[in-house]
């Protein structure tokens, strides 16, 4: 048998590798690429974040949104304040009857209402004597709810000091005349000239009332 010989030719051809190194740095300068794209981008948003929370410390420290008053005047909402629910007896004669109802003020401003929760005991004792004068019959009528309203808004800044003048009563407005009623129409008209000319012209008011409007939250009569 003859022995296989090796080729000279083939043992003497050099074997290529890659170069370890051109690898290396093509890795490194990869890697300091998305650093250097991470850091960026963080330096971005720490900068919007802190526009953002300057604006916000301008918008709490700017006058305009100082206190709860000049923030309800910038948006046009005004002031409420409501009180505690009142529940009174009523002074009905023939039957026992009672009223549970709620009562919010609407105010000038903030300032009042600091004002009217220093004086709010004698302001509550105030609008349960309105109250505990009235009979179910005064209420049930939305005339009668009106004048209420008004006796409280008058009321209930007396003890702070302010006299407000006596409010008109409030009355059911006249019915419309028609063709064939003429002449009692002309009569009840004269009737009404008649008593507004004797009737005693009520005092100005002297003093603003810091209560613009007494809203009802909850009217119930049992």
């Amino acid at each position: 048998m003859s022995a296989v010989m090796a080729d000279p030719a083939v043992d003497d051809v050099p074997v290529t590798r890659r170069p370890k190194k051109k690898l290396i740095v093509i890795g490194a300068a990869v890697l300091a690429g998305v650093l250097a794209l991470g850091a960026g981008t963080i330096v971005v948003l720490k900068q919007r974040a802190a526009h953002a929370s300057a604006a916000a410390d301008e918008d709490a420290t700017s006058p305009e949104a100082s206190t709860p008053a000049a923030a309800a005047a910038v948006k046009g909402a005004p002031f409420y304040l409501p009180l505690d629910p009142f529940i009174v007896n009523l002074a009905d004669r023939e039957a026992d009857r009672y009223l549970q109802i709620g009562v919010t003020f609407e105010l000038d401003s903030s300032m009042t209402g600091d004002q009217i929760k220093a004086f709010m005991p004698a302001i509550r004792n105030a609008v349960l004597m309105i109250l505990a004068n009235k009979t179910s019959k005064d209420l049930l009528s939305r005339e009668g709810k009106e004048q209420l309203a008004l006796e409280i808004q008058r009321e209930a800044v007396r003890p702070m000091g302010i006299e407000i003048a006596t409010p008109e009563p409030v009355t059911m407005a006249p019915p419309v005349a028609t063709a064939g009623a003429s002449a009692p129409a002309s009569a009840s008209a004269a009737e009404a000239a008649a008593a507004a000319k004797a009737k005693p012209r009520r005092r100005a008011e002297t003093q603003r009332n810091p209560i613009q409007h007494v809203h009802f939250s909850s009217f119930i009569i049992q």
